[in-house]
């Protein structure tokens, strides 16, 4: 090891400049080296903290390992594994934050102590020892001052003795004070090299003892479990990654979608509608009265639950209860300025909430579901199957059957009565060959008259015995045929179901179109109530009589009576088309179908007997051969169909049957 540069003490009495200026650079090396020792303690300590930090995370990460066990995760599928794991691995922690301790101990005395005790002591000792040197040169210059500027003449003894003893004392402290200093700065050019490299040689052993000491830890077991938990999360790396490319084709698979999915009410004119739902759900419009004339609309949450229709606001944990469904009744309504509003109604008939559909397939949707709910069917087995019978069965109820062949295969009752020798193609028109499509017979969206409502001032006109004006567009130059005078007299009891303007009259098909059309809008909006009339079919008209007031609802002319029919397997369906002159010079064609309490041949041979009786009644001679060809029973009525019982009581049906007087 190479020397190193020293003080020689034989000149500190001298005190040379050579002397002093040697001094100056072991000061600045001093000074130099108590900087630097000041920020080596600094990055030692910083060391130490993070040991201490360690064992102090360490430990709170053992915690935290055990306390997963004590979560109440809401997925908590396959965390026995995890739980299993992660105790094991809490144990090992801990063993982990005993050595830490040990490592953080062994530093605090073996790296930071040392650097401490070097600064402390030796540095602080030359640093000390340099301020007592300054003094003492101080004194003696002051005294050697004034023992330069004692005088020449009248010497004083006794003052030349105390200075020259005063100068002596001076340089003697000045010298044991600048022995002491050289002394320590020579020795500290030792002490520097073993300061420096003392505590490294602390933390070196520290450190290889704590990895010492973790090799024996993690032996040969702990290696395998480390491997099996490595295999594990290897397993886990792989399924996520499956899943990831599972998630990332099915992203492009919704993405590639149709606009139909982004784009509200995006097939108006032939949505696609399940009318078979037994469960909703979907944001809908409510709408809120916020005074006498205003209202707001409020964009919600709304499902379906057994019979209750609920709500639930975005951020709201659960759903409330709207309003119970069981025995409701819903129906489009035309609200403000929106569409595809409908409105639930209570049993008692008391208007509910009104909701706002996004699409018109939305809209029929939730009024097929809720039709469905409110009927119970929910309570069943198999909700669904019971659904989709009672649809079904609605639509062939109202379904005619438009095949030729079909119709071929299945003739009219009439044909088959050996009492009349009329034909079929007098009873029931024709149909047509080429059956037109749905839109050619009546208009989309057109509407549907489900009752008939006679005005007031009709039964004051009624009770004065004046003339009445027909609501169906009967004028005023026209006058009721007097039913005494008629050839042909016949009532039946019939219930109207509706009726709606259609576009063509050369079709029995608009008739069937039109009570398809009419039934299926009553099961749709859960319609069931009916006005029951007395239908008098006469050689001049048809007249639609209230059976409480005896006031006429209804006359139509037998002549603007343009195509009638009954259903092919509801024999009870019944309907015409009237044909009625407009204020504007044109005509309209409205059908009106009607359920009879008989079947409804009879009364479309009733009708048919009737025009042919006007056509007729111009040549006296086919008059009579007409009325001889229609048999008489034994009082002398005309027999128009065998007499059939009443389906209601089972008994001859009276002043309703298919009788005619002569």
């Amino acid at each position: 090891m190479p020397a190193v540069d020293k003080l020689l003490l034989e000149e500190a009495l001298q005190d040379s400049p050579q002397t002093r200026s040697l001094l100056s650079v072991f000061e600045e090396d001093a000074g130099t080296l108590t900087d630097y020792t000041n920020q080596l303690l600094q990055a030692m300590q910083r060391v130490y903290g993070a040991q201490n930090e360690m064992c102090l995370a360490t430990q709170q990460l053992s915690k935290q390992l055990l306390a997963y066990e004590k979560q109440n995760f809401a997925l908590g599928k396959g965390d026995e594994e995890v739980i299993s794991t992660l105790h094991y691995f809490s144990k090992v922690v801990d063993e982990l934050n005993v050595l830490h301790t040990e490592l953080a101990k062994q530093l605090a005395d073996t790296m930071v102590l040392p650097i401490i005790q070097f600064r402390e002591k030796d540095l602080t000792e030359v640093s000390t020892l340099k301020d007592l040197f300054g003094l003492a040169s101080n004194e003696h210059d002051l005294s050697m001052a004034k023992y330069s500027r004692l005088p020449k003449k009248k010497e004083n003894e006794k003052v030349k003795t105390e200075i020259v003893k005063e100068v002596a004392a001076a340089r003697r402290k000045q010298h044991l004070s600048s022995l002491q200093y050289y002394c320590a700065l020579n020795a500290l050019q030792y002490r520097k090299r073993v300061a420096m490299m003392e505590p490294m040689l602390g933390f070196a052993h520290g450190q290889i003892n704590f990895f010492k000491k973790g090799a024996e830890m993690f032996s040969q077991s702990m290696d395998s479990f480390l491997s099996s938990v490595a295999d594990m999360v290897q397993s886990i790396q792989v399924e996520l990654e499956a899943e990831a490319e599972k998630m990332r084709a099915s992203q492009q698979e919704l993405l590639s979608l149709e606009e139909a999915v982004y784009t509200p009410d995006f097939n108006v004119a032939a949505p696609q509608i399940n009318r078979n739902l037994i469960q909703k759900a979907g944001y809908l419009n409510l709408r809120n009265k916020t005074g006498l004339v205003t209202t707001t609309w409020e964009r919600l949450y709304f499902f379906t639950q057994g019979g209750n229709l609920m709500c639930q606001p975005r951020g709201a944990v659960a759903g409330g209860l709207i309003q119970d469904l069981d025995n409701c009744s819903v129906m489009a309504v035309d609200c403000e300025d929106r569409r595809y509003c409908f409105q639930i109604a209570t049993p008692d008939g008391k208007a509910g909430i009104i909701l706002q559909a996004e699409s018109r397939k939305e809209n029929e949707e939730w009024i097929c579901a809720i039709n469905n709910i409110s009927r119970q069917i929910y309570l069943t087995d198999n909700p669904e199957a019971v659904a989709i019978k009672l649809n079904q069965t609605a639509l062939q109820a109202v379904t005619p059957i438009t095949s030729f062949a079909k119709k071929q295969e299945s003739p009219c009752p009439s044909q088959k009565m050996k009492s009349s020798e009329v034909e079929n193609d007098k009873i029931v028109p024709k149909a047509a060959v080429i059956i037109p499509e749905a839109e050619q017979l009546i208009a989309p969206g057109t509407p549907i008259q489900f009752d008939i409502v006679l005005p007031a001032t009709e039964f004051l006109d009624q009770n004065r015995g004046s003339r009445r004006i027909n609501p169906f567009g009967e004028t005023e130059d026209e006058t009721f045929p007097e039913t005494e005078d008629s050839l042909l007299q016949q009532m039946f009891i019939v219930r109207f179901l509706g009726s709606m303007a259609v576009k063509t009259d050369n079709t029995t098909e608009v008739i069937y179109e039109a009570m398809r059309q009419v039934l299926a809008a009553r099961a749709i909006h859960n319609i069931f109530r009916m006005t029951e009339s007395h239908l008098m079919v006469t050689s001049q008209a048809l007249r639609l009589i209230d059976p409480q007031t005896q006031v006429t609802r209804a006359n139509f002319e037998l002549t603007s009576v343009t195509q009638f029919a009954a259903h092919q397997e509801n024999k009870r369906l019944v309907g015409f088309v009237v044909r009625m002159p407009e204020s504007t010079g044109g005509e309209s064609l409205s059908t009106y179908v009607f359920e009879s309490n008989s079947e409804g041949e009879k009364i479309c041979y009733a009708i048919n007997l009737g025009k042919e009786i006007i056509e007729v009644q111009k040549d006296p001679e086919a008059l009579a051969q007409l009325m001889l060809s229609i048999p008489l029973t034994n009082d002398g009525k005309y027999v128009l169909l065998n007499d059939q019982p009443d389906d209601n009581d089972g008994s001859p049906s009276e002043n309703r049957g298919a009788e005619s007087e002569a």
